[in-house]
């Protein structure tokens, strides 16, 4: 006998908390799963400082639901909800000059970011083919996986994060310097798109994005981290190029596509990487195939399985396929990645997640 949601959510219900209350009644209980005896969900906390005082409740629940029958494995998260929220009421917004010139490059070689320990980018060759899509779901899959998840989103002049991950509150700052990142579905995320004007155009040249990017990421505190992910602008340009000059990245994640006219500027973006001494981690190819609802025939809009054969032929990585598909763009405009429920989309993130996992990518 195989375990249910509800099962689950009535062992948490008996977890009492300090205060009073349970994880359940005080709704503390995110992106709950079950598959195949396998239980992941997210203990989401209030504040941070509340967070802090609840390990010992995180493994409590975890103990809990392992002894359900039928469970295998259960991955619980524990992360705090809106703690940039409560900073920002009482500091002042941090010291962000928008569009400032970067600074001096003093170290030798490309530098890590503190308590960062991979940093994993996210490219592609053109526009439109769902890279920063595939990159907040991925994100929200490793965090499903257990891994320490940030995302940070460098695609400056078109920031989508913010909505697909559903945050729309400034970063709040303790010393008008650090900036505290935002947290959602158990990933911390930072964008430009939550320091501007979301109705103004970002009308910046070369120097003013290379300066914005180095401080999301050296003023940013993104505390501990297993992976952080960066959402790049599409193409070849400023961004990609600092990035890579200026900082370590462990690997490239390049999306495209499977029609001739991606791979085009998909092969671009794989020399780029090269030239900039980035190993390409692997390709997705994305917009695979489309499934009707209605009838259940499969349709290949743009083709189907060009970006793996391109990947066998260049000796790299093939990572995975992902279908188009209305619930996961319903999810992205909603704010909830169908990486965070059920459903086939949230297990080919799933599968996408644990290979990078396997592999010691991520």
């Amino acid at each position: 006998m195989s375990a249910s949601r509800e099962s689950v959510l009535s062992v948490l219900d008996t977890l009492a908390l300090p205060d009073g209350g349970t994880l359940v009644s005080r709704d503390m209980v995110r992106a709950l799963t079950v598959d195949e005896g396998i239980v992941r969900f997210v203990i989401e906390a209030p504040t941070p400082e509340i967070a802090a005082k609840m390990n010992a409740i995180r493994d409590a629940a975890e103990k809990m639901v392992l002894a359900l029958p039928g469970v295998d494995k259960a991955s619980v998260i524990l992360t705090a909800h809106g703690p940039a929220a409560a900073k920002a009421a009482s500091a002042p917004p941090p010291n962000l000059k928008i569009g400032r010139h970067p600074t001096p490059q003093t170290q030798a070689g490309p530098a890590g970011v503190p308590g960062v320990d991979r940093i994993l980018a996210i490219g592609s060759g053109k526009g439109g083919v769902g890279k920063s899509t595939v990159s907040s779901n991925l994100a929200v899959a490793l965090a499903k996986e257990g891994r320490r998840v940030g995302l940070l989103d460098a695609d400056i002049y078109g920031p989508s994060q913010p909505r697909m991950m559903g945050v729309s509150k400034r970063p709040g700052s303790p010393d008008g310097k650090t900036i505290i990142p935002l947290q959602a579905h158990g990933v911390t995320m930072m964008s430009i798109g939550l320091m501007v004007d979301p109705d103004k155009a970002v009308v910046w040249r070369g120097p003013m994005l290379m300066g914005a990017l180095q401080q999301m990421l050296g003023q940013v505190e993104w505390g501990a981290l297993d992976v952080l992910l960066i959402d790049l602008p599409p193409g070849t340009g400023d961004v990609q190029l600092t990035l890579c000059q200026r900082y370590k990245v462990d690997g490239a994640i390049i999306v495209s596509t499977p029609q001739d006219v991606a791979l085009i500027d998909t092969r671009k973006a794989l020399d780029m990487f090269k030239t900039l001494n980035t190993p390409v981690t692997g390709l997705i190819e994305n917009m695979s195939m489309f499934t009707c609802p209605d009838c259940g025939s499969t349709h290949d809009i743009f083709g189907r399985g060009g970006v793996e054969t391109e990947a066998q032929a260049l000796g790299l990585p093939f990572l995975g396929a992902l279908p188009i598909d209305l619930e996961t763009r319903l999810a992205g405009d909603g704010g909830t990645p169908v990486a965070g429920g059920d459903g086939p989309m949230a297990r080919a993130y799933r599968d996408l997640a644990a290979n990078l996992v396997a592999l010691g990518k991520a």
